[in-house]
């Protein structure tokens, strides 16, 4: 008996121990149940360790986990359980961005500069938007347009993307920037005239654009409260604005401007730049350069009458589709492919979905067109009158039944691999393109749009503009195979085109591909043309 007593006496120290050390399990799965960072931020966090190829000068970060609040991860800043900033700058990382990052509802900033990010890609579109008033991506290799998720950016004050890769014009992504101050997008290669979208920037003290390609006159900037202006070693035209030449801190060299005389102030209008349409039996005198331009002057009046139709073509077209203006354009601008063009004329491509196809050997020789002017229009009468009275109404009243196939969001997941970076061909200022393989061997593209951009109020507008598209038929337009409205997703689905970009093939040549003859330059305007009328 008295062994016994002993025994348990003796048993009670390990039993204290074994209580003890269950608390301490107990308290440390109650901290990792209750960590301070938000599951959706640690998510995403994790999935950009891991866009960035896990670098290990990243302390703190891991690919699975973690409580970046609570372990104070490098760079990043906290506000209670919330991801408030990621500031990585100068630390050699490569990769890319997350592609969830639009996910983390209460980011301010971001600062990932001076770092090798991008590797020639484009800027992941799907930004974090909501708070964001940061966004430094300086110093790195992106290439391509700016991401059309900057429009909806509204609280966004700093915008820095100079030393880049960046190229092609400048969609109109700044008209809802109205807190933006400053602004530089220098040292890359962006080209075409600045778009009117500058003119919203209200708040705008710096802007850097020295050292692209821009094109044009900068009269869109001339009533911004800028402080610091850069335009230095553009292509701009024109003049200077009288009201810019205040600014303290302005250089301007590096350009062609105009040297006569400059245009009176306001309500005077300065002259359009070149090229523009003129009036009937009015002359251009706005060149001021005196120099023959080498072509003679019926290759003028060719020049000018073509412009005059595509014109009048495309500003007929914008009218009667003024509804969906911005799904349309997005079809015809960004869209073109070549189907049948000489094997020894175009290289192997990267693959996009376009919607305007041209079989150039199928065209006749530009010899042999005869271009007329459109039919003369009466001055009294709009475009607005003439044609938009009833058109709307009659539109929904008579739609005719959609000739498309339906496809679920479940099937195109499965094609595209969940729409996973692996299978995206290409993006456009209203969503992105996935290439998509069904089991049968057919391949098709996706277009996903984006509904950040292109919002639909009910399911009869984005039904009606399928409708709208169904109905295109012509031998120079990839027709519309099907569509998917499941889940608040509005998806498009067209026939895959291997042959690349028309932008491409016009502009890019290397040992693989010559460029283009004259004769295939104006073979593909008419076919244009044509898909236009």
């Amino acid at each position: 008996m008295g062994r016994g007593r002993g025994g348990g006496m003796a048993d009670a120290p390990w039993l204290l121990l074994l209580v003890l050390l269950g608390c301490c399990i107990w308290s440390q799965k109650q901290i990792l149940v209750a960590a301070d960072t938000d599951s959706n931020d640690v998510a995403v966090l994790n999935t950009l360790f891991t866009s960035l190829n896990s670098p290990g000068q990243l302390k703190g970060w891991q690919a699975s986990g973690g409580d970046p609040c609570g372990q104070s991860w490098q760079g990043i800043t906290c506000s209670g359980s919330s991801v408030t900033a990621i500031k990585l700058p100068s630390l050699g990382l490569s990769g890319n961005l997350a592609y969830n990052m639009n996910s983390m509802g209460s980011l301010v900033e971001i600062d990932m500069s001076q770092n090798n990010l991008g590797g020639g890609q484009q800027i992941q579109y799907n930004l974090p938007t909501d708070k964001l008033e940061r966004l430094n991506l300086a110093g790195n290799q992106f290439s391509g347009n700016l991401p059309y998720s900057i429009f909806s950016m509204s609280n966004l004050k700093y915008l820095n993307l100079n030393h880049n890769q960046l190229q092609g014009n400048i969609t109109d992504v700044f008209s809802n920037l109205y807190s933006l101050t400053t602004l530089d997008l220098s040292f890359n290669s962006l080209t075409g005239d600045l778009p009117q979208g500058f003119t919203s920037l209200s708040s705008l003290k710096k802007l850097y654009l020295q050292n692209n390609q821009f094109t044009g006159y900068i009269n869109v900037l001339a009533n911004l409260p800028l402080d610091d202006l850069n335009v230095a070693n553009n292509r701009f035209t024109g003049w200077i604005p009288s009201q810019l030449k205040k600014i303290n801190s302005l250089q301007t060299d590096g350009n062609s401007w105009s040297t006569g005389p400059a245009p009176p102030p306001p309500p005077y209008t300065a002259p359009p730049p070149p090229n523009r349409r003129n009036s009937p039996g009015q002359s251009d005198g706005s060149s001021g350069s005196g120099k023959s331009s080498g072509i003679g002057g019926g290759g003028v009046a060719g020049i000018i009458i073509s412009l005059l139709v595509v014109g009048a073509v495309v500003a007929f077209f914008v009218v009667r589709r003024r509804k969906h203006k911005a799904a349309i354009e997005e079809h015809f601008e960004q869209h073109h492919t070549f189907t049948s063009l000489p094997s020894n004329e175009v290289k192997d491509m990267k693959p996009i979905e376009e919607s305007i196809t041209i079989d150039v050997e199928s065209l006749p020789s530009p010899a042999s067109i005869s271009l007329k002017p459109p039919p003369k229009i009466e001055q009294h009468k709009s475009f607005d009158d003439d044609d938009l009275s009833n058109k709307n109404v009659i539109k929904k009243s008579n739609m005719t039944p959609i000739q498309a196939i339906v496809y679920s969001v479940a099937d195109l997941q499965m094609t595209t691999d969940s729409f996973s970076m692996d299978n995206l061909v290409g993006e456009g200022t209203f969503g992105r393109v996935y290439k998509a393989q069904f089991n049968d061997g057919k391949v098709l593209a996706v277009k996903k749009l984006d509904s950040t951009v292109m919002s639909f109020h009910s399911s009869d507008d984005f039904i009606e503009l399928v409708s709208d598209i169904s109905k295109l038929h012509h031998p120079n337009l990839n027709e519309l195979v099907g569509y998917c409205m499941e889940h608040g997703q509005h998806l498009l689905v067209y026939d895959f085109h291997r042959n690349g970009s028309l932008h491409d093939l016009l502009h890019l040549s290397d040992e693989y591909s010559k460029p283009l003859s004259w004769n295939s330059r104006v073979k593909i305007a008419l076919g244009s043309a044509r898909a236009l009328e």
